[in-house]
């Protein structure tokens, strides 16, 4: 039990020393001090006019006290029989008059005294005064030591907790590290020099060692700008390995504060090398694919118009074949392009497929609304959508007469996608006496290839139609 106070850490206590000082005054005694008695030995970890520091338990006056429930005085210890054969007594220190107060630990356990002695026999006990003043010591070291203990057993528990979680950080795969306000980087877990064979960095600059010369610039800055705003970073970028090769890695960290000043960092470092290189294949051969796409396309196109030339009772159906191959290749290069980004939303795909009636260069065709993100999984049946409602515009509606023009809006409620083509400034309208072709096919896109539903309505100053459709058809 005694263990837990860490003797050695308060031995000496200068708050333990005053204590005695002033209970030597208080009783009219040279020596004083705090005893705590172990297993064999009693220890003065505190004390005033003795050159001992350890007695043995067995000759212990403490031993005793501690024992008790109330002070233990002993006016000539030489006459005493309880005491009279003691090493103290009988030799060169001749230690006659002793008081002592029992110090009992919170849980209960006796632990040794506050003890007040003399080398001279005292004729009278202490006056109740000194009696009540001594236990008073005895309670402030009591809460003295009580103190000491709790915070030796916080930095205890403290570095056994730091200690479980170095241990679980050398086990994980990724590389883990956390830097002082700085940055000072104070701690790496065993994976950084197993990875790098190098010893971890401790600023900033260390850091151009393990990482990529033509990634290090780039990344910097984006960390001293995360650092600057105490906001998460993220990026990649090469990590040299022990063998002196490099391997892509994603680096993370985040403030333990929103305070830039006094904010610590936490990162990793996680190997996506395999993963990164993977998706580089992969974005080759969709490429690569999408090429050979287009080329298909244009394969077909070509073959249709050779085909029909000349044929006059063909020339328009083949006309109207390469009019919709072509949407379908516009939507196809938005989902798959041979080189750049895609378009990411809705909207993005849609102007693709109404560029050629003015929705890039002109107002003819205006398109707004709520950004709804677009996975190009939806790209072919809106493309034959769009293409039939843009070509019966250009044939019958809006798009037909000059002051005409078509607003596309795209509204994203809940778990649906509605987009409403307007047509505005046309000719005025009528519901057909039958289904054409080119409604049953967008009825067939919409119905069956998106899960969504359409509403028409003919209004004499433009036809408006409502498409809706479920977000996720759309994200796929």
């Amino acid at each position: 039990m005694l263990a837990s106070f860490d003797l050695d850490g308060v031995s000496g206590d200068p708050e333990l020393v005053r204590l005695v000082k002033f209970a030597a005054k208080l009783c009219d005694a040279p020596s004083a001090s705090v005893s705590l008695v172990e297993e064999e030995r009693q220890r003065f970890i505190a004390s005033e006019g003795l050159d001992i520091t350890e007695t043995p338990r067995s000759t212990s006056f403490c031993a005793q006290t501690m024992l008790g429930d109330d002070l233990l005085e002993v006016l000539d210890a030489a006459h005493d029989a309880r005491f009279q054969d003691y090493a103290l007594v009988r030799e060169a220190s001749h230690l006659r008059y002793y008081v002592g107060a029992p110090l009992i630990s919170s849980e209960g356990a006796p632990m040794g005294a506050l003890c007040v002695t003399d080398t001279n026999a005292h004729s009278q006990g202490l006056s109740e005064l000194q009696r009540g003043g001594l236990i008073v010591l005895a309670d402030a070291v009591k809460r003295r030591l009580e103190a000491h203990r709790q915070a030796h057993l916080a930095v205890f528990e403290l570095k056994e907790s730091a200690e479980r979680v170095q241990f679980i950080l050398d086990g994980v795969p990724d590389i883990a590290w956390s830097a002082a306000p700085g940055p000072v980087f104070d701690n790496f877990n065993a994976r950084f020099t197993e990875v790098t064979g190098g010893t971890p960095p401790s600023g900033v600059d260390d850091w151009r060692a393990f990482i990529h010369p033509d990634d290090f610039e780039a990344s910097l800055a984006k960390f001293q700008k995360a650092m600057a705003t105490a906001s998460e970073f993220a990026d990649e970028w090469r990590l040299r390995q022990a063998d002196g090769s490099y391997r892509y890695v994603i680096s993370r960290a985040v403030p333990s504060t929103d305070d830039p000043a006094t904010a610590r960092w936490f990162g990793t470092l996680t190997d996506i090398d395999d993963r990164y290189r993977m998706s580089q294949e992969r974005e080759l051969l969709a490429g690569e694919l999408a090429h050979r796409i287009k080329n298909i396309f244009s394969v077909i196109t070509g073959l249709i118009s050779l085909r029909s030339r000349g044929d006059d009772a063909n020339q328009k159906f083949a006309e109207e074949l390469n009019t919709n191959l072509r949407a379908l290749a516009r939507a196809q290069e938005f989902a798959m392009p041979v080189s750049g980004s895609r378009g990411e939303t809705l909207a993005d795909l849609l102007r693709v497929l109404m560029a050629p009636y003015g929705a890039d260069s002109s107002d003819v065709v205006s398109i707004a609304g709520d950004n709804v993100d677009f996975g190009g999984g939806a790209a072919t049946p809106l493309a034959l959508i769009f293409h039939e409602l843009a070509t019966n515009a250009a044939k019958y509606g809006a798009l037909s007469v000059p002051a005409g023009r078509v607003a596309i809006d795209i509204r994203q409620t809940g778990n649906d996608v509605t987009i409403t083509w307007s047509e505005i400034g046309g000719p005025k309208t009528a519901e057909p006496q039958e289904t054409g072709f080119g409604s049953r096919l967008i009825s067939m896109a919409i119905d069956h290839q998106l899960g969504g539903s359409m509403a028409q309505d003919w209004q004499k100053s433009g036809l408006i139609i409502t498409i809706s459709v479920p977000r996720e058809r759309l994200t796929q």
